[in-house]
This record gives structure tokens, sequence and C-alpha cells, in this order.
């Protein structure tokens, strides 16, 4: 049976508010954390300026399941304007309290402690909001634009504090980014959502530990939402070291200099943003199950070989494929779990993807370090990209994986 198509992402003006909404977000995150860092170096040491910016990680792994809950539980819109709204106030204060005084430490402690708890809120009610501004056929334009948005954003970002810095310290970088928060809190009031129809109502007798649970059991038995989740964990815990800092570690054990790991960062982005574009402007593909496998494998392969280039402009070119094709990955992924994953599982399985992007990846770069140090940088990425390799075997290994697809213009699911 032939499915209705859904307005056109770029024409509606529902998923545009929350895209730019997004937009404010990701550039705000992007600011607070090079603020916070240049707040914490004016009155601390290099080691209490790690504790700081490490300690907001601490309740954002803890809480990022519990947050995918309560997104289900109360809605993912009132999640998010909620958590948008503490953010705004908190930054804000936070900026009046550097610009009228010199706090101590203990200030930013208290914000980064915050701001983790906050963010295990937002995260997971963003990231399931897009099922419900629009229809399934449009879902693979709105998740790249998201990786567009989220790739750009942390660009901007940081430029952006530097510059607020520089013309009134780190109060006037935090001001900037209560600002950027706001703009987005105000965009969010403006959007509707779908509402769950009645049979996904969330049950009343219903305990935050028996929808955990729930949700954990979703995920073991749905057919094609399970197996992407491990392996979109396996594939960011092989790809996100090496591109974080084994690149850095890479320039200098090549004797390319800090622009060197630039340059193959840049490539990357490029190519992630150029694909991201092309689904854009497609909108709709075919056997996207299968195809998510083998660009999955191929961009997984060439994270491990940018290690083992000869020169700098192989690694760039390995680093630009591998980026093409992880764009086109990133975004049949996040269509795929989200086009088949129930509206009232969107916050627990939004909450899983956070958690191995925030928690469970950052903890593998002690081990990438320390093993860089013990083979070097090339068998290190090769080993990485390995382990990115298994994510592919495991999504290639479900054949409802292989056999999803993302073409609604031609059949209704």
């Amino acid at each position: 049976m032939a499915v209705a198509p859904s307005t056109v992402v770029h024409r509606d003006g529902n998923v545009l508010r929350w895209l730019i909404a997004y937009t404010f977000s990701v550039v705000g995150d992007a600011a607070y954390f090079v603020a916070l860092g240049w707040a914490a170096q004016k009155v601390a040491g290099p080691a209490q300026v790690g504790l700081v910016m490490a300690v907001g990680a601490i309740p954002r792994a803890i809480l990022m399941l519990g947050g995918g809950v309560i997104a289900d539980r109360f809605g993912p819109r009132r999640v998010v304007i909620s958590s948008d709204a503490v953010r705004a106030v908190v930054i804000l204060a936070a900026a009046a309290a550097l610009a009228f005084s010199t706090p101590g430490l203990w200030l930013l402690v208290v914000l980064a402690l915050v701001f983790g708890v906050v963010d295990a809120l937002f995260m997971p009610a963003v990231g399931a909001m897009p099922p419900r501004l629009t229809g399934r056929d449009q879902l693979m334009r709105v998740q790249s634009l998201r990786n567009l948005v989220q790739r750009s954003g942390h660009i901007a970002g940081p430029p952006l504090a530097g510059f607020s810095i520089g013309l009134g310290g780190p109060a006037a970088a935090f001001a900037v980014t209560g600002v950027l928060f706001a703009l987005s809190l105000f965009l969010l009031i403006a959007v509707r959502l779908a509402p769950l129809p009645p049979e996904e109502q969330p049950a009343a007798d219903s305990t935050v530990r028996r929808d955990l649970i729930d949700g954990i059991v979703y995920l073991r038995h749905e057919p094609v939402v399970g197996p992407l989740v491990l392996s979109g964990l396996l594939s960011m815990i092989g790809c996100i070291p090496p591109m974080a800092i084994g690149v850095i570690m890479l320039a200098e054990e090549r004797g390319w200099g800090p622009s060197g790991g630039a340059w193959v960062n840049a490539a990357l982005s490029t190519g992630v943003c150029a694909t991201s574009l092309l689904l854009v402007v497609r909108g709709r593909f075919p056997r996207a199950g299968h195809w998510h496998n083998i660009t999955l494998l191929v961009a997984s392969a060439g994270i491990g070989l940018i290690g083992v280039m000869p020169n700098l402009a192989l690694a760039v070119a390995v680093a630009l494929v591998s980026g093409l094709v992880s764009g086109l990955c990133g975004g049949l992924s996040m269509a795929l779990m989200q086009a088949n994953t129930a509206l009232n599982f969107q916050g627990r399985v939004a909450s899983v993807q956070a958690l191995s992007a925030v928690g469970i990846t950052p903890v593998m770069f002690p081990l990438f370090g320390l093993l860089v140090e013990v083979w070097g940088a090339g068998p290190t990425f090769l080993l990485f990209g390995c382990i990115s390799m298994l994510g592919a075997t495991v999504s290639t290994a479900s054949y409802a994986v292989r056999a999803a697809d993302l073409d609604f213009t031609k059949t209704a699911r």
C-alpha cells in the first residue's frame, strides 16, 4: 500500500524550529566547555582544571538511562523544555557571579555537576523528538541535518567562546552561552509533537525501575534496533578515540605538527558533511540496512588505515573517504533505529545511544593512549579499526537489519 508522503523538512516549520533550537543548543554546549575550562584555569592549577572538566561526566553517565525513562514517561517535549530552561538560568547565573565577584573553584564544580545532571535529561529527550516531529519517510533527512548541526556546532562553539573571552573574560563567554540556551528554549516552546497513540501511553502504575527493565528487554528483542545499538556502540568505541585523541598522537609521532592532525580531522568532517547533505537531498534510501553495513565496514577500515599511512597527504585522503562513508552510515543508522523503534521507547533507546557516546566511549581514551605508548600509533589505529569492524559484523549478522528499508514511498510497513 502506498504511503502518503510527509511535508519535506525544509518546508516544515515545526521541524525547522526544532533544528534551529538544536543548533543553538549544540553551539552553546561547545562554547560552555571552553568557558568552563578558562574559568577554572583562572582560579586553579592544571590538576583542578582537569577535575572541573571531568566532574560533569559522572552524573551524565550515571543518570543517562534514567533520563531516557523520564523522557518516555513524561514526554520528550516537556523534559527538553524544562532541562533547557534550567541550563539557561544556571549558566546566566554563573555569568553574573563571575562578572561581579571572584568565586572559588567550588562554584565551577557545582556548575559542572548541575550541567551534567541536566544533560542526562536533555540528551535522550531531544534525541527522541524527531519521530514525533515528522513522518517516517523524512527521518533520514532529519537525522542527516542533525549530523550537520552537530559537526558545525562543535566547530563554531569554541571560536565563539574564545572571541567572547577576549572581549569580557569567562563571564562574557558564559553570558553568550546562556543566551544561546535561552534562544533554544524560546524555539522549543513553539515546537509541537504528535501525541502517543492510546496503546503506547505509559501505564499509570509503572515504576522507573520497571520502565528501565522494559527498555532493556525491548532492545534485546527488537530485531532491527537491538543489533544497530550494539553495532553503534562498537563502532563508536573503535572510531571516536582514534579521531578524538589518536590523530594528535599520530601527528606527533610522524612529525606532522599540530596542523597535521587538524587536516586529518578536517578531511573526516568534510566527508561526513558532504554525504549528510546528499542524504538530505535524496530523502529516501532503498536497502538502507544493507548499505549501512557496507559503509560501516568501509568507514571502520578507513579509520584503522589512517594510522599506517606513510605520509600526511595519504592520511588526509583516507580520512576524507572514511568521512564520506561515515556520513552515509551515520544517517542511515539513526534513521533506521528511529523508524523501527516504538514511539513510547524512543527516549530509552536514545539514552543508550547517548550513554555509548558520552559515557562508555571516553573510558577508552586512556587505554588508547597506553597502547600508543606501548605499540605506537599505527598498530593502535588498526586495532580500534578492527573493533569498529566488529560492529559492522554484528549488524550484518542480523537478517532484519540487512532487510531494513528507508524507502517508504513504495510500501507501508
